[in-house]
């Protein structure tokens, strides 16, 4: 299988986030981490560039917020 591979770009109105099979699996496993039951309201993960995002991604968090 590939490495997942996740770039998130964009401007003042709109963000992309690009990536190859594997990154987008990665990013489904997060987000269905987030939603667990057990998890409270605020919990999150900061993913960065270089760290779990490809260089030259702007950082990005994912947060759960039940208020939403």
């Amino acid at each position: 299988m590939d490495e997942p591979r996740i770039k998130v770009f964009g401007s003042a109105t709109e963000m992309t986030i690009a990536a190859n099979a594997a990154g987008l699996r990665d990013l489904v496993d997060r987000l269905f981490g987030l939603a667990d039951p057990e998890l409270r309201d605020g919990y999150h993960e900061h993913l960065e560039g270089r760290v779990n995002l490809e260089s030259g991604s702007i950082s990005l968090i994912l947060e759960r917020d039940d208020k939403v």
